[in-house]
C-alpha cells in the first residue's frame, strides 16, 4: 500500500469537522445581502448602494501578529479572531466606510477542529460587533511549516462609502481639535517587544498582577476594541475631518497619516489615563517614553480631528455610546509629525 494525504500530515476529515463546527458561528453574521452559505468557491454579497451618489468600495487586510504566541501559551483561542476583524474594520472606518463583509485565512500546522472553531467563533463575534458578514474563508493545514498547535490568522474586509463623504483629512486646519478614544489595552501591535519584556514563559503569564487586576496573560489577550458602531453613529451628527487608527508605530507614525502637509499634531500628555499595562511594560523593560509612544497605543485606540468648537460635543456623544473619549491635543502649523507637550 502507498502513502496517502493523511500520512503526509493533512487530515481531510478533520477539515470537514472544523467546517461543521464553525458553521454555526459563520451563519450568525449573515445578513439578507449574503447570497448562499459557506462551502462555495467564492463568497457572494449583494451590494446595496441606495442613497449614495457615488459609491466607493474600501478594502483592508491585516493579521494579529505575534500576539498569537500568547494565545498558544495560554491555550486560549476564542478572542484572537476578534483582533483579526478589528484590525481590518478599524482601518475601514478611518475613511468613513461602513464594513460590509469579511473573509478569513487560517493556516495551521495540524488541524484541530475545536481550535479552529474557537478562532472562527472570535471572528464571528468581531463581525457581529462591526456589523459585517463573514462570507467565506480558507483553512490550510501545513504540516512542517507550522508547529502542531500553532497557526497564523489573517483577514480581509470590504466596506462602502459615498465618495463625497469619504474622510481623508484634506480639510483639517490649524486649530482643529484632536479627540482620542480609549483603547481596551495593547490591542494587536507591539507584541514582539511585549514578549521580550514580559517573557514567553507560560507560568509568568498565569501570574496575577495587582496593577492589572488580572493575570498578565489575560491582560495581554484582551481583544482589540472595535470602533465601527461608535464612529458610524458619530458621523450621523458631526463633521469629522480625519480619523487615525493607532496601531503599529503608535502615535508618531499613525496620527500624521491623516494630516495635510505643513501641519502637526500637538499632544497634551496627561489629558487621558494611560492604562496600567503600559506602565508595567515601560518599567519592566526600562523603555524610553518616546519608544513607548512610537510602539504602543498608550490607551488611545483612535484619534479624530474636528473643529475645536465641536470637541466637547463629539467627546460627549462618544461617551454616551460607551466610548471613553478625551480631547488630547490640537492641530498646529509645523513640520509634519507629533509634538508632545
Amino acid at each position: 500500500m502507498g502513502i496517502n494525504y493523511k500520512d503526509a500530515g493533512v487530515d481531510v476529515e478533520a477539515g470537514y469537522e472544523a467546517v461543521r463546527q464553525m458553521k454555526q458561528y459563520v451563519e450568525k453574521t449573515h445578513t439578507p445581502n449574503v447570497i448562499g452559505g459557506i462551502g462555495g468557491f467564492g463568497g457572494m454579497y449583494s451590494l446595496d448602494t441606495s442613497g449614495m451618489e457615488e459609491p466607493v468600495l474600501v478594502a483592508g487586510t491585516d493579521g494579529v501578529g505575534t500576539k498569537l504566541k500568547i494565545a498558544f501559551l495560554m491555550d486560549q483561542h476564542d478572542t484572537i479572531g476578534i483582533d483579526c476583524v478589528a484590525m481590518c474594520v478599524n482601518d475601514l472606518i478611518c475613511q468613513g466606510a461602513k464594513p460590509l463583509f469579511f473573509l478569513d485565512y487560517i493556516a495551521v500546522g495540524k488541524l484541530y477542529p475545536n481550535q479552529v472553531a474557537q478562532i472562527v467563533k472570535g471572528i464571528s463575534e468581531g463581525c457581529l460587533e462591526s456589523g459585517c458578514a463573514l462570507i467565506g474563508g480558507e483553512t490550510a493545514e501545513m504540516p512542517g511549516f507550522y508547529k502542531a498547535g500553532e497557526y497564523d490568522v489573517a483577514g480581509f474586509a470590504v466596506g462602502l462609502a459615498d465618495r463625497k463623504k469619504i474622510i481623508d483629512g484634506s480639510n483639517i486646519r490649524p486649530g482643529d481639535a484632536l479627540i482620542g478614544i480609549a483603547s481596551s489595552g495593547l490591542h494587536s501591535n507591539g507584541f514582539s517587544l511585549v514578549r521580550k519584556v514580559l517573557t514567553e514563559n507560560a507560568d509568568k503569564l498565569q501570574q496575577y498582577d495587582e496593577s492589572l487586576g488580572t493575570s498578565i496573560g489575560k491582560e495581554l489577550l484582551k481583544p482589540t476594541r472595535i470602533y465601527v458602531k461608535g464612529i458610524l453613529g458619530l458621523l450621523q451628527h458631526f463633521s469629522i475631518k480625519g480619523i487615525s487608527h493607532i496601531t503599529g508605530g503608535g502615535f508618531y507614525e499613525n496620527i500624521p497619516r491623516m494630516l495635510p502637509k505643513g501641519l502637526q499634531a500637538e499632544i497634551e500628555k496627561g489629558s487621558w489615563p494611560v492604562l496600567p499595562v503600559f506602565s508595567l511594560i515601560q518599567k519592566e523593560g526600562n523603555i524610553s517614553e518616546q519608544d513607548m509612544y512610537n510602539t504602543f497605543n498608550m490607551g488611545i485606540g483612535m484619534v479624530l480631528a474636528c473643529e475645536a468648537a465641536l470637541s466637547y460635543e463629539v467627546a460627549a456623544c462618544l461617551q454616551e455610546d460607551g466610548y471613553a473619549a478625551y480631547r488630547i491635543g490640537t492641530v498646529t502649523e509645523g513640520q509634519e509629525g507629533v509634538l508632545f507637550r
